[in-house]
Formats: C-alpha cells, sequence, structure tokens
C-alpha cells in the first residue's frame, strides 16, 4: 500500500509542477500556478500521514515505509530544485526567457556549485533519517519497525558517495588555470543578468 502512495505522490508531484508552470507560461494564469505547486508540499504531509497512521494502527513497517521516509527526505531536499530546473527551461521554450545556465565547469564558481550540491545530500540524507528515527522512536516496538533498521546504511552510503564525488569535482576546479575561472565567472555573470531582466 505505502508503495502505492509513494508511486501515487511521485506522479502527482510532476503533475502539479508541470500544470503549475504550464499555468503560468501557456495560459498566462499566474494565480493558477502559484496555487498549484504550492500543493507540492502537502504531497509529502500525505505521505507521511499515510506511513504514521498505518504503523499507529498497529501495523508492521515494511520496505515500503523505509522508502517512505526516504522519499520525505529526498523531495524535501531536492524539490525546491527540480522545480526551479524545470521553471528555467519552460521560461526559455514558452516566454522568451534566458537559456537555462548550465553548472560552471571550473574555479570558485565550480566549488560553490558543488558544496550547495553536497548540502542538499547531506540534507537529503538527514531528513531521511530522521524520518526513519521518528518512525521507530513513535512505534516503540522494535520488531515492528525492524525492516526501517536497514534503511540507515544506504543513506550513510549515497552521502560517502556523493561526498567522494564532490571533493574529486572541488579538487579539479581548484587546479584549473586562472584564465579559465574569469571566464566561467563571466558566464555565470551573464546568466545572472539575464535572469535578472526576466
Amino acid at each position: 500500500m505505502v508503495v502505492g502512495v509513494i508511486l501515487a505522490c511521485e506522479v502527482l508531484f510532476w503533475v502539479l509542477v508541470l500544470g503549475g508552470l504550464s499555468a503560468r507560461y501557456l495560459l498566462r494564469m499566474k494565480r493558477l500556478s502559484t496555487v498549484l505547486l504550492l500543493l507540492v508540499p502537502v504531497l509529502d504531509v500525505v505521505l507521511l500521514a499515510v506511513i504514521a497512521g498505518h504503523l499507529a494502527t498497529g501495523g508492521t513497517a515494511d520496505a515500503g515505509h523505509g522508502l517512505g521516509a526516504l522519499y520525505l527526505g529526498f523531495t524535501v531536499a531536492y524539490g525546491h530544485s527540480l522545480i526551479a530546473w524545470a521553471d528555467a527551461r519552460f521560461a526559455h521554450r514558452f516566454a522568451g526567457g534566458p537559456p537555462p545556465v548550465k553548472p560552471p565547469k571550473r574555479g570558485p564558481a565550480r566549488i560553490r556549485y558543488e558544496v550547495a550540491a553536497w548540502l542538499r545530500a547531506l540534507v537529503a540524507a538527514t531528513l531521511g533519517a530522521a524520518a526513519l528515527g521518528v518512525l521507530i522512536w513513535s512505534v516503540g516496538d522494535i520488531e515492528r519497525t525492524r525492516a526501517l533498521l536497514q534503511f540507515f546504511q544506504p543513506l550513510a552510503m549515497f552521502l560517502v558517495i556523493h561526498t567522494v564525488i564532490s571533493v574529486w569535482d572541488i579538487s579539479s576546479a581548484l587546479g584549473r588555470p586562472a584564465a579559465d575561472t574569469r571566464e566561467d565567472g563571466a558566464a555565470a555573470a551573464a546568466g545572472a543578468e539575464g535572469a535578472a531582466r526576466r
């Protein structure tokens, strides 16, 4: 049941995002767009209520409950950036906005990009672990929540792998010549100016 709710939430996430952006850029209905996009966080509340409600009524946790907790952490951490990613492409395609700014390849801009990406990963892992911990604590029965314990390790592995990749990319960015750094800085400034004009 919980897996079905997760899949429904994922589908509804994109329905609300694409519907909201379509209302803004295709139908020119900004108020409707705002309402649809504001409904996105409601999906997290619904999923949390379903998981907590099932366990509170005597249910036993399984892999679906663990996936639901991880899904909550990742949607909170990455949801805004996904919406911003889609918004930039809708604005460019349908409203004459500037081309989406590509991630910087080197220099300080790349370092800031990697640090921000790592922080999002940290938030996702922390929230996922917190959700698992709250579910285990609230039920208060280790036998009914034993399945949730196996999801802490994947979270730790995700964060370790992301940390290694980020450190590698930051090290590469630090080794680039200053001329490349100035080039990336100019490109980032041009992208920011285009976004400001929009």
